[in-house]
């Protein structure tokens, strides 16, 4: 057997012999084997494989040309949904950055309303709408909102054309008063940013939950207000997952947070207007030296213990005063048109705390409000109580004070005990002879003086005050 370096020397031989031939003949010393020059080919082969891979690390390799197909497929799975009701906000839902679409934040120019719009009208170039998902009425960290490109819907998306409103609100719908701070801003934007914009459906949010209806009352002055029916939108007939997407949405979820005072009773001014032209009172109401007081009387919770003593010594007071008229009813009694016609006669509203005392936005600037209070209110209520105050200055009424009841119902528990309130929410209101009549008189004297000197600015229905601005 052949050792491998006796083999070797063997293979070298036929070099050896090949100096011996004459220099015509070509030489064979710079020829290969055929198994050298493959593996030297080879070797080659793989170093020009590993420079290019260790070059793709260093330089940029063009990606390839996407069509337009492509690129809305990409666009469309990137639309990503988040819960309405973002958990993180939950201790401090109205503190600021609102828990309702957290990730998205308000356009807001200093003393106007605070809304969102999609697309958007002050960032150029984004018009991105607005898309929603689920319909759950009781957990609103089960219902979605995303934006979207408009060709590059996602898959399985509805898109509803028109302007659609969609409106968080803290509280309901059902109370007027609740339901009013919540679609004020609506109001406000179709006036300036709207131009008069009628929308073509209203989509109610609670906590992010869906809500399929809102008070009469409200409801009626919406219309009213919109000169159409309202369409408050339930997502019939389609699925839970399945994607709704809006070609114009305008969000609130502020209420009238960030309006100035002057903008909030041209807003009212604006409203007003609206109810009384629905209503058809198209013409003022005469001008007149005579007051005329209103008691709206409430029942259950926060009503007059004894409604008759209180009726007679307001009518004592009335009385004395030349021209004078008073008028006790209920609100819920009456239509909203016939709530209309009262307020627009009422010189003095005199009622409880309650909803009910939000019909002041429909008497004529400058009219007085005189409020009452249970037991325990002022101490337990919060700032919650002042909400009557705030209206009649945002609406351009004198808010004349209040009256708390100091006797009432005892709370077991120790004084200042927040467990009391839920024994003086639904108290009810006595009433004190002296104090009502000198607090009357004086209120009565204030307006008599005031009419008499022609500074009550009666609201005429002016072309101004029932058009956008």
């Amino acid at each position: 057997m052949v050792k491998p370096r006796e083999r070797a020397t063997t293979m070298v031989k036929p070099c050896q012999q090949s100096k011996s031939q004459p220099k015509t003949t070509k030489s064979t010393n710079n020829l290969l084997s055929p198994k050298l020059f493959i593996y030297l080919i080879s070797i080659s082969a793989l170093l020009f494989i590993l420079f290019h891979i260790q070059s793709l690390h260093h330089h940029h390799v063009p990606p390839r040309p996407s069509s337009a197909a492509e690129t809305a497929a990409k666009l469309r799975r990137s639309v990503t949904f988040l819960p309405l009701k973002d958990l993180r906000y939950f201790n401090k839902a109205l503190v600021g950055h609102t828990w309702f679409m957290s990730s998205l934040y308000d356009i807001h120019e200093d003393g106007e309303v605070q809304f969102q719009q999609f697309p958007s009208p002050v960032v150029d170039g984004d018009d991105r709408i607005l898309c929603l998902k689920g319909r759950d009425t009781h957990d609103g960290s089960w219902n979605y909102y995303g934006l979207a490109w408009p060709e590059a819907l996602p898959e399985n998306a509805t898109v509803m054309k028109g302007v659609s409103f969609v409106s968080y609100n803290h509280y309901d719908y059902g109370n007027i008063w609740h339901g009013l701070s919540a679609l004020m801003p609506f109001v406000a934007w179709h006036q300036i940013q709207g131009k008069c914009e009628v929308p073509e459906r209203w989509i109610l949010y609670h906590w992010g939950e869906l809500r399929l209806k809102m008070g009469n009352w409200i409801t009626t002055l919406m219309e009213a207000t919109f000169g159409a029916p309202l369409h408050i939108e339930a997502f019939e007939g389609i699925g839970d997952g399945q994607p709704v997407c809006f070609e114009k949405a305008v969000v609130m979820r502020h209420n009238e947070g960030g309006m100035s005072r002057q903008r909030r009773m041209e807003t009212y001014d604006f409203m007003r207007c609206k109810a009384r032209l629905f209503c058809n009172f198209t013409m003022p109401e005469p001008a007149s030296a005579a007051v005329r007081m209103t008691i709206l009387m409430r029942t259950g919770a926060r009503s007059f213990r004894n409604e008759k003593a209180v009726v007679e010594i307001f009518g004592e007071e009335c009385a004395k005063v030349a021209g004078c008229r008073l008028t006790a009813t209920y609100s819920n009694n009456l239509t909203f048109c016939e709530q209309v016609s009262l307020m627009r006669k009422t010189d003095i509203l005199i009622s409880p705390h309650g909803a009910q005392l939000t019909n002041m936005i429909l008497m004529n600037r400058n009219s007085s409000v005189m409020e009452f209070f249970p037991k325990g209110w002022l101490e337990l209520a919060g700032i919650g109580q002042y909400v009557h105050h705030w209206l009649a200055s945002w609406s351009g009424m004198r808010h004349q004070g209040a009256w708390r009841d100091p006797d009432g119902p005892p709370c077991p528990y120790s004084a200042g005990d927040r467990r009391c309130m839920s024994v003086y929410k639904g108290g009810t209101i006595g009433y004190n002879r002296t104090h009502f009549s000198e607090w009357a008189k004086k209120v009565l004297n204030e307006v008599k003086t005031r009419k008499m000197e022609g500074a009550t600015q009666v609201t005429a229905n002016q072309v101004h005050e029932c058009s956008c601005i």
